[in-house]
């Protein structure tokens, strides 16, 4: 798997004191939150991240123009302490997409999150999502389930991270921030070595989960969707019927584009997917943006049958 890291900085706010507000609690435990805004039909999400984003949407836009495919997600990564970007949600909504905050709490301690002492942080940022008002979609300590993130398994006990992504989604309806579609993005199993497990151990329960992510990418010629995803998908659905979307996925041109886009949409539909996010940028020294007619034209071909999904 490859290590995704933000480009983006860390906006630290110097007029925060943390642990200054205390946020009234939610009184009873959470009862199962369904975003009505969001449809979950099967092959309804083709989504991107472009560099340069949530600072512009310049790189969206050209995407776009050179696939002719519009996005109906828009991603970005989000640094600990990091406002929620209104100006760039709204963009996103404009283009007639949602957009997928990845919040990624680099360097910080989970156990620290979990016993309240990031609360203003969040209620400042659950207040800004609901004065938003349109759908958002949160994803908190993606790939947890990795070992290259600071909140990851080796760093971080499955416990403390349940507890903190509980203590988050409760903060957050207790503000009202009921626009809000919890996703729960983990890293795909390689049981070899045991180098990614299982992600069970990390499952914060229904009551709290929204629909579920899973990333991983094509990176040979020789892998294909089931291979790949088809494990994961499988451990998932021991823990929920939760709608699946690939949250983050791409393919180098070593391992023929075309052909694995092409794959790519055959797995969603096999699966009864969501959909996914395609990663269109450069990460770890490899080239993951779209390239070529031929890729072109595979995501153009599939991305009709999404729009006839959808419709």
């Amino acid at each position: 798997m490859i290590v995704v890291i933000s480009a983006l900085a860390v906006i630290v706010s110097a007029f925060m004191v943390l642990g200054a507000r205390n946020p009234k609690q939610a009184t009873q435990p959470p009862q199962p939150h369904r975003s009505s805004a969001l449809p979950t039909a099967p092959e309804s999400y083709l989504g991107v991240y472009a560099s340069g984003v949530p600072f512009s949407y310049a790189g969206v836009t050209t995407f776009t123009t050179a696939t002719g495919v519009r996005p109906r997600l828009v991603v970005y990564y989000s640094g600990w302490m990091e406002s929620f970007q209104t100006s760039f949600a709204t963009t996103v909504a404009k283009h007639g997409a949602v957009p997928l905050v990845q919040m990624d709490p680099t360097n910080v301690s989970i156990a620290a999150i979990a016993k309240g002492q990031y609360d203003a942080y969040l209620i400042s940022y659950a207040e800004a999502v609901r004065a938003y008002r349109m759908p958002v979609i949160l994803s908190f300590g993606h790939e947890m389930n990795g070992t290259w993130y600071s909140w990851g398994y080796r760093s971080t006990s499955p416990v403390t991270f349940v507890t903190a992504w509980r203590h988050i989604v409760d903060i957050f309806r207790a503000h009202g921030a009921r626009n809000v579609t919890w996703m729960w993005t983990v890293n795909i199993i390689k049981t070899k070595n045991g180098r990614i497990p299982n992600p069970a151990p990390w499952w914060p329960g229904k009551s709290y989960v929204t629909w579920v992510g899973i990333d991983a990418y094509y990176l040979q010629p020789s892998w294909q969707f089931a291979p790949i995803f088809g494990p994961t998908i499988i451990a998932v659905r021991e823990l929920t019927r939760d709608p699946i979307l690939i949250a983050e996925t791409s393919a180098t041109r070593a391992a023929n584009q075309p052909e694995k886009i092409t794959n790519l949409f055959a797995g969603i539909r096999t699966y009864g997917l969501l959909g996914f996010v395609w990663f269109n940028a450069i990460s770890a020294s490899l080239d993951y943006r779209i390239s070529g007619p031929e890729a072109i034209a595979a995501l153009r071909q599939g991305a009709k049958t999404y729009s006839r999904a959808a419709s």
